[in-house]
C-alpha cells in the first residue's frame, strides 16, 4: 500500500470525532488545578489559606497564555483555576475542541510547571456559550465562587489553627449560614468585608493601550507609539458593575482581526 493511501486509510482514526466550536459562539476555557491542596499546602507548604507567592504564579501563567497565539481578551483566576474569554472570532486550529483542549492545557501546565520548579497539572475543559448574556453569567458565576471559596477558606483555616484537624473543621463548619462563618472569623479577629479583593473576588487580566515615547530617526522627532499591554486588575467590581465590565470586555472587537485590517 502507497504511503499516501496508507495516510489517508488511517488518519480517519484520528479525525473521526473531531468537533469545533460552531462560529458565532462565545468560548470559554476553564483549567483547574488537579491536587492541587498536597501541592500547594504539603509539597511547597505556601501560606493558607492564600498566599501571594501562589497567586502570582497563578497570574503569570495567565499573562503567558494571553500572549501566547490565541487571541484571549480576558483572563479570570481564583484560588487554583484559570478562565480565558477567546475573541468571538478566534479560528485558531479551526475551532477544533481536540486541539485547543490539548495545546492550551499543555501550555498552562509547561508554564505553571517551570515557575512552580515542580510538576503542576491542569485539567481543562471549553464552554461554548450561545451569547452575551451567558458570558456575563459565566463569569459572575466564578466571581460568586471566590467569594464563597474565599468565606469557607479563611473559617477552615481558623479552625484548623484551633487545632482541629481537617475532618473535625469540615464538620464544624457543616450548616453554617453566612452570617454565622462571619461571626466566627470576627471572633477570630478577622474582619471578612477587609480582606483583600483578590482574595474574595479573585483577579481579572485584560489588554489595555497606552502610549510608548519612541524617536523617529527620520523625521528627528519624539514620537508617541501606540502599545497595548495586559493589566491585572485586584479590585474588580462587583455585581452589576462587573456584569457591565464582562459585557463590554466581550465585546471587545479581536485585536488580531483589528492589526490585520491596518495592515
Amino acid at each position: 500500500m502507497k504511503f499516501d493511501e496508507l495516510d489517508s486509510k488511517i488518519r480517519v482514526y484520528e479525525t473521526a470525532h473531531d468537533y469545533c466550536v460552531l462560529p458565532g459562539l462565545y468560548i470559554v476555557a476553564r483549567l483547574d488545578g488537579r491536587s492541587f491542596t498536597r501541592l500547594t499546602k504539603e509539597v511547597h507548604q505556601f501560606e493558607a489559606p492564600y498566599d501571594t507567592r501562589f497567586r502570582d504564579l497563578m497570574l503569570e501563567t495567565v499573562e503567558y497564555l494571553m500572549n501566547w497565539s490565541i487571541d484571549i481578551i480576558y483572563g479570570y483566576t481564583q484560588s487554583d483555576e484559570i478562565s480565558l474569554l477567546f475573541a468571538q472570532q478566534e479560528n485558531t486550529f479551526n475551532r477544533k475542541l481536540r486541539k485547543l483542549n490539548s495545546v492550551l492545557a499543555g501550555e498552562a501546565n509547561a508554564k505553571f510547571s517551570l515557575l512552580l520548579g515542580n510538576i503542576g497539572c491542569f485539567d481543562y475543559r471549553i464552554s461554548q456559550l450561545p451569547n452575551l448574556e451567558e458570558v456575563v453569567n459565566y463569569f459572575r458565576w466564578r466571581h460568586e465562587d471566590a467569594h464563597r471559596n474565599a468565606l469557607n477558606a479563611h473559617c477552615y483555616w481558623c479552625l484548623r489553627r484551633d487545632r482541629q484537624n481537617p475532618t473535625q473543621a469540615t464538620s464544624l463548619m457543616k450548616g453554617l449560614s453566612v452570617a454565622d462563618k462571619n461571626e466566627m472569623l470576627f471572633q477570630h479577629g478577622i474582619n471578612f468585608n477587609q480582606l483583600p479583593n483578590w482574595q474574595k473576588r479573585g483577579v481579572g487580566l485584560y489588554w489595555e493601550e497606552y502610549h510608548k515615547q519612541g524617536f523617529n530617526p527620520i523625521t528627528d522627532e519624539t514620537v508617541l507609539a501606540l502599545r497595548r499591554r495586559i493589566r491585572r486588575d485586584l479590585d474588580l467590581p462587583m455585581k452589576a458593575e462587573y456584569s457591565q465590565f464582562i459585557a463590554e470586555l466581550a465585546n471587545t472587537p479581536s485585536y488580531k482581526l483589528s492589526v490585520q485590517n491596518r495592515k
